[in-house]
């Protein structure tokens, strides 16, 4: 039987791993948040001293490391690398950078697909990212490019970053969201684009639960 996928595609704050996560939770599905996979090994290149622009040394490490993705029962995300919890240092903003440059790199997005592809199981996926549509999952039985202005998108991703502890100005995160954009945009290796047949989104004046109502919206259509 195919396992059916709705993707969610998108630049950093457009608010796709919130929606997501709640798409996944009300429809009973599998999540993936592709995004934190890149995170993950740059995280562990971190840790093992591996250079971002040494292709084959992360290409390996991809290979060997072990990654474990789940909420507590308090409903908090929770990730380990390793066996080892990493998720505070996930959704810092310098190892979102780290994990944007080697996510230009063709070779580690290759060794990804794979892992990325067996999240999809019964009784079906959710999965957001940047390239979910057009390349990990082309055959997804629904496709959304969710988006909005920059500015929008820096603020959300500044309270996000404040309400972790982290001590950053909106003017440092407006220049990280429109560099990330811009490496996003004209890498060669799977660019951010919109898939052909996907449906645009733009949530600038839109709560994460109008959002969601949308997006149920047209997939009531499909499933």
């Amino acid at each position: 039987m195919q396992v059916p996928v709705i993707t969610l595609d998108g630049p950093s704050g457009s608010g796709k791993g919130t929606i997501s996560q709640r798409l996944a939770e009300q429809l009973g599905w599998h999540y993936l948040d592709s995004g934190a996979l890149y995170r993950l090994l740059a995280c562990a290149a971190a840790r093992d001293g591996i250079a971002l622009d040494d292709v084959d040394g992360l290409v390996a490490l991809a290979g060997r490391i072990h990654g474990e993705f789940g909420f507590s029962a308090a409903g908090e995300e929770r990730v380990l690398l390793d066996g080892v919890p990493v998720t505070t240092e996930l959704r810092t903003e310098q190892l979102g950078n780290a994990a944007s440059r080697i996510a230009a790199l063709p070779a580690v997005r290759a060794a990804l697909l794979a892992w990325q592809r067996r999240y999809r199981q019964l009784p079906g996926l959710v999965a957001d990212g940047r390239d979910m549509g057009t390349v990990v999952f082309p055959d997804a039985d629904l496709k959304i490019f969710l988006t909005a202005n920059p500015a929008e998108r820096a603020i959300r991703r500044y309270n996000q970053l404040k309400n972790i502890g982290k001590e950053v100005t909106l003017e440092s995160v407006v220049g990280e969201v429109k560099a990330r954009d811009e490496r996003d945009r004209s890498r060669a290796a799977s660019p951010l684009v919109p898939a052909v047949d996907a449906h645009l989104l733009d949530n600038s004046s839109l709560d994460v639960e109008e959002t969601v109502a949308l997006v149920l919206a047209h997939a009531s259509s499909i499933f």
